[in-house]
């Protein structure tokens, strides 16, 4: 359909052998390498959380790991300095080593099984606490500890929600007959595989309270769209009408979808209920028409359409109505997705020498940025938080998945060592 078949992906079928929903931990884990920081990082101490040896090591490091590849955090040397969240800090050792900010905290169990995390976190230049939190946890989430300690540091040290603690979905194409699509936490670790399949599987989507996830099935012979909860299993159709049936999108408030139905000819944009109910048709025009996505206010849904000749970002109200083209930089331009403020639209443009590379576009004033140098990237999704944005895209001749801030400096790759990854979906804020 569209250049390197991203149109035809998004239209495509799929077949499902087996259903394994968050029961089976994947084989492989995704890796994250740094490959730009922020320009100016906050250096910030974390000291050795105290407490329950092994249990204060793991919340430990993952606090460290997630606010260095975040790239707004610089680390700074702890060794040999011992506190917690209730020793008094002395300010001034901890500016001689360079810091601005300092977190110390513990982890203590119980008999049965529990254990507590407390933290504090101090501004060294102004030599005052922050704040910190308490909270029960066990040996099985003490990672999920560590993920939600940091997403406070990061608020309270850059004003903006942290993503530690959100999961992704990807699909990874372990050979020529397996795929499968994975759950995993933001930093690639805990995956779990969420569906198995002998085709290509692609559009996965999160509903916006991140109990569960819309796909397209090919199982009975032609493409199906279904919803199916993470908690249960339990799954529903959604549309399985005549023809093609694909590209879930939700809208914000999780009542609806819009998806792509050939039932009336061509490739039309709809609306259904989650249950299956009530489709309605959305756009009109003799042309393809696919890969929608609601807007944060639930009012437009942003679609890509060649109706002018060549691939180009359209949006029109969720009442049906004209089209109004939002794209006009360029002749390619597709996979619109739009930032949680609304503010900022990623999408997917080609650029002069033929790749296909990751743009941004601010809503207000038009300009687009170019935000990789890559030629192969598809799929971007943002973060819950609005500041980075998940792409895939190919390194070494496999897929990979790359994250970049909307300004550009701070980048991330995560990747397998067997097997392409691809269709990534970032998932909401932890509810």
């Amino acid at each position: 359909m569209f250049g390197i078949g991203l149109g035809l992906r998004r239209l495509g079928l799929l077949a499902v052998s087996a259903l394994a929903f968050l029961q089976t931990p994947a084989q492989a884990q995704l890796t994250i390498e740094i490959t730009g920081a922020g320009a100016n990082r906050i250096p910030v101490a974390i000291a050795d959380f105290g407490g329950d040896a092994s249990a204060s090591r793991i919340v430990t490091s993952v606090v460290r790991a997630d606010l260095e590849r975040s790239g707004l955090f610089r680390m700074v040397d702890t060794s040999g300095a011992a506190m917690t969240e209730a020793s008094s800090p002395v300010y001034g050792d901890w500016k001689n080593r360079g810091a601005d900010a300092l977190a110390a905290g513990s982890i203590a169990g119980s008999d049965d099984g529990r254990q507590e995390a407390r933290f504090r976190l101090y501004d060294v230049n102004k030599q005052a606490p922050l704040g910190g939190s308490a909270f029960v946890t066990s040996k099985a989430m003490l990672r999920a500890a560590g993920h939600r300690i940091a997403d406070i540091i990061y608020e309270k040290l850059t004003g903006e929600p942290g993503v530690f603690s959100t999961r992704i979905a990807y699909v990874v194409r372990v050979s020529a007959t397996r795929y499968e699509l994975h759950i995993a936490d933001a930093d690639g670790q805990n995956a779990q595989i969420a569906l198995i399949s002998k085709e290509p599987i692609i559009s996965p989507s999160w509903s916006p309270d991140g109990g569960r996830l819309a796909y397209v099935s090919f199982e009975n012979k032609k493409p199906v769209v279904y919803v199916h909860s993470l908690a249960s299993g339990k799954r529903v159709v959604v549309a399985n009408f005549k023809g093609s049936n694909s590209a879930p999108a939700w809208s914000p408030d999780g009542r609806k979808l819009a998806v792509v139905l050939s039932k009336d000819g061509g490739s039309q944009i709809f609306t259904v209920n989650t249950d299956g109910s009530g489709a309605q048709r959305l756009t009109t025009a003799n042309s393809i028409n696919t890969e929608p996505n609601f807007s944060p206010d639930g009012q437009y849904v942003y679609f890509t359409s060649d109706r002018g000749g060549s691939p180009q970002i359209y949006r029109i109200g969720v009442g049906g109505g004209d089209a109004q083209r939002v794209s006009f930089e360029g002749s390619y331009n597709v996979s619109p997705r739009i930032s949680p403020d609304g503010k900022s639209m990623a999408f997917v443009s080609r650029r002069d020498g033929g790749g296909f590379r990751l743009s941004v576009m601010d809503l207000a004033s038009r300009q687009v940025q170019v935000l990789t140098d890559s030629n192969k990237d598809e799929s971007p999704t943002f973060s819950p938080n609005g500041r980075m944005v998940l792409i895939a895209t190919e390194m070494g001749g496999r897929g990979v998945l790359s994250a970049v801030s909307l300004d550009g400096r701070i980048k991330q790759r995560l990747s397998i060592s067997a097997g392409d990854v691809r269709e990534p979906a970032w998932g909401p804020f932890n509810r």
